[in-house]
């Protein structure tokens, strides 16, 4: 005992002469103040208000999703992986316990033993054992190598939780964007039916101008080409919808029927009055609410346990082990007190020489660890540049809804107007159609710039890392 702890000192200070593992410097971001697009502070808005929630189809759609979503049932089953293997982590710095049971039954050359052993008969050339032994076993993890293992395992379960509500966030962004879309190609449906309403009207008036002979034929093929084109761009419009279909199918995990029935049912339609305002944040709230920030935190937290760890493999293992257990020749005997048996065994292992294993191991989990902090950086600044775009997008498409509608009113004015001065002979009938073209036309556009002003406010709501009450019970 007294060689043993000469040796396992003399192994534990050569080890400490290898030094401490390397720091890596992890400063902290240092982000601004405040946004440069920040919302209106004195106006009480809700970050889960930047959702479509009362919408129908959203509501039922993404309460599909967060049940039978695959990407989200593959991110959970990562979580329940990363849990599996910090319990195994944790398990690993208790003691171990077996059973086992053997029966042996040996034969054995007498003459091993000397030329006269085989025939003096004195020993048996065959023997069958019955035995049973409880063994233990554990690492007393002395300098905490195991003890660093799990923390790196507990901290990759916090990566794999806020990577699965990173997950469930862009889906829940992805559904509300594919409802949006759903909903302004309602809205452009219902303009341009309204212009080949207006187009077919006139293409009438002007065959019954031309029947007349007060017109040419010419106003008739105009006011039908204007007519088609109106009808071309509404057939249009369906090649979008079944992309807007297979999106949300891959998205929900639910059938094209499953789709279709809930987008047919109706929603709220957009205007720039019912866009939500923009809620006022801080730059700072980004680190405790993306999660994506967070899965980059944690990581870099795991990396640094996992440096830790490959930093004591340098230094003694000690290993206690035991085994108590029952020995016999014959089935009869082995329970008699003279058949138990047992063993009482510590052990210490030190690296001597390994040629430098250990460091690479140490070098690769500084390595990784950089690695780590680098993309923890990444993932704070890419959080930052999503918001501030988010708030400056709204600003923007905002203000471009608002164009898009005073050009709307403008130009339905126009064409009122262009059709009482041909009433009253002062314009000719080209004029009208054209500023009845514009004037179709507009409504479109209208309707997508008030599509792209809520679009912004989902964009927001996942910059800003969502909200759990945005979430629909499952």
């Amino acid at each position: 005992m007294r060689q043993l702890l000469v040796f396992s000192l003399a192994a534990t200070l050569g080890a400490c002469v290898a030094g401490a593992p390397p720091e890596i410097a992890t400063p902290a971001p240092e982000l601004p103040q405040q946004f440069a697009y920040q919302g209106d502070a004195t106006i009480n808005a809700s970050v889960a208000d930047l959702l479509p929630s009362e919408d129908p189809a959203y509501q039922t759609l993404s309460n599909a999703a967060l049940a039978n979503g695959p990407s989200l049932a593959e991110a959970l089953s990562r979580v329940e992986a990363a849990r599996a293997g910090a319990r195994r982590s944790g398990a690993e710095r208790l003691p171990l316990l077996g059973l086992d049971g053997a029966v042996i039954g040996t034969r054995i050359n007498p003459n091993q033993f000397g030329d006269g052993a085989a025939a003096g008969g004195f020993i048996d050339t065959e023997q069958v054992s019955y035995g049973a032994n409880l063994v233990a076993s554990w690492d007393a993890d002395v300098f905490g190598r195991l003890k660093a293992q799990e923390r790196a395992a507990l901290a990759r379960v916090d990566t794999a939780s806020a990577s699965a509500n990173a997950v469930r966030i862009a889906l829940l962004a992805e559904i509300a964007g594919s409802v949006t879309d759903w909903r302004v190609l309602e809205a452009r449906g219902a303009s341009i039916k309204s212009d080949v309403d207006a187009a077919s009207q006139l293409a009438a008036l002007a065959k019954k101008r031309e029947d007349a002979g007060i017109a040419p034929g010419f106003d008739r093929v105009r006011a039908e080409a204007a007519a088609s084109a109106s009808r071309s761009r509404l057939a249009g419009l369906q090649s979008e919808r079944v992309r807007i279909v297979g999106r949300l199918i891959t998205l929900t995990g639910q059938s094209a029927a499953d789709v279709n029935a809930a987008l047919a049912s109706d929603g709220k339609a957009l205007s720039p009055a019912a866009a939500p305002a923009a809620p006022a944040a801080l730059p700072s709230d980004l680190l405790t609410n993306r999660p994506d920030v967070l899965a980059a935190a944690s990581e870099l937290t795991a990396t640094d346990a996992d440096l830790a760890a490959a930093a004591r493999a340098r230094f003694p293992r000690l290993t206690l082990s035991g085994v108590l257990g029952l020995l016999a020749f014959n089935p009869a005997d082995l329970l008699d007190e003279e058949s138990i048996i047992g063993t009482l065994t510590a052990g210490v292992a030190a690296p001597l020489l390994d040629f430098g294993r250990i460091e690479a191991e140490i070098d690769g989990a500084a390595a990784n660890k950089k690695i780590a902090f680098a993309a923890y950086r990444g993932a704070v600044f890419q959080a930052l540049g999503d918001a501030e775009a988010a708030y400056g997008l709204i600003e923007a498409s905002d203000a471009e809804a608002e164009l898009a509608m005073q050009e709307q009113r403008e130009l339905e004015r126009a064409a009122r107007l262009a059709g009482t001065r041909f009433r009253a002979g002062l314009s000719n009938f080209l004029e009208v159609l054209e500023a009845r073209r514009a004037a179709d036309a507009s409504g479109e556009r209208a309707a997508a710039a008030i599509g792209r002003a809520h679009r912004a406010r989902i964009l927001l709501w996942q910059a800003l890392g969502g909200d759990s009450s945005s979430a629909p019970e499952g």
